[in-house]
């Protein structure tokens, strides 16, 4: 659902891992809608590319910054030069996030399984924290959290990125409860399969490695393409979008959600548990030996 207007015109951006990939994608986007961006990612070659991919306008700001979102002090230097240029944010799109070790848990090296919590659970949470402050004092916010495969169902030896990812979309949903009060919205967003770098990591591996099956279906996924990549942008803009307020909490998928339904029913949202994480009870499968019987 494309928003024609001029709501992002003078809106503030930070977009985290913006330098390829989606994050770059995301920064050129809300670009081109008249946002002032701020992006961070750590490798400063591809950062320097960045002004070379935007039609640089007087109007507009763009603040480039180095920063490992999983080190909390390159996170606050990054927070304290936002703010001497920037009065005001207004969205953050926590993009940045690495797929870490891949294969059998007992032969991933244990520094990389936490490296990969730090970039993608425990940098999305401090972001978050540092954030909310700022939009509790102006009264309005919003959060983008990119998701990813595994957070709603298993991904066999990728148990580092899909745990801390399944993680991460818990945490959303439990600020969002938190933030009922004010008028701050949080999402998860699955953008499902891209063809990105994260892609072209996994053949380069070893089939044995990540799985035949998901071997099989990256080679496929290389040959005819990922999700489109207007459909996630759009997704992602809808609920950057006033029109999406009220609506909090959720994990949304690009591919299988028709989300720009949604604020025709943000009262059932808001009441019931879709686009949730839940245990599956055998009530919910209508089989009778999995529950305690009460009677």
């Amino acid at each position: 659902m494309k928003i024609k207007n001029n709501y992002f015109k003078n809106k503030n951006v930070i977009i985290t891992g913006g330098n390829q990939g989606l994050g770059l994608e995301l920064v050129k986007h809300f670009y081109r809608l008249g946002a002032n961006i701020i992006v961070c990612a750590r490798n400063q070659k591809k950062l320097n590319i960045i002004e070379n991919n935007l039609k640089i306008k007087k109007n507009q700001k763009i603040m480039i910054e180095k920063c490992d979102v999983s080190k909390s002090n390159h996170v606050d230097k990054l927070f304290s030069k936002i703010f001497k240029k920037f009065k005001k944010i207004d969205i953050l799109i926590n993009n940045a996030g690495i797929y870490g070790p891949k294969g059998r848990v007992e032969t991933l090296p244990w520094n990389e399984i936490k490296k990969t919590f730090e970039t993608n659970l425990f940098a999305s949470i401090y972001l978050i924290k540092k954030i909310i402050p700022h939009f509790k004092k102006n009264n309005e916010g919003k959060i983008i959290q990119i998701s990813g495969g595994g957070a709603a169902s298993p991904l066999p030896y990728f148990s580092a990125y899909a745990s801390s990812k399944a993680a991460v979309v818990r945490f959303v949903e439990n600020v969002s409860k938190e933030l009922e009060s004010h008028k701050i919205y949080i999402n998860a967003v699955a953008p499902g399969p891209i063809n990105t770098r994260m892609l072209d990591e996994v053949l380069s591996e070893n089939p044995e490695t990540v799985g035949r099956s998901f071997y099989k279906k990256s080679i496929n996924q290389k040959k005819n393409g990922g999700t489109d990549m207007n459909k996630i942008l759009n997704c992602i803009e809808f609920f950057c979008h006033k029109k999406s307020d009220g609506i909090s909490g959720k994990l949304i998928s690009v591919l299988w959600d028709d989300w720009h339904k949604f604020p025709n029913y943000k009262k059932i949202l808001n009441k019931s548990d879709l686009g949730n994480i839940r245990r599956i009870a055998g009530r919910d499968r209508n089989i009778n030996f999995f529950d305690k019987n009460e009677k």
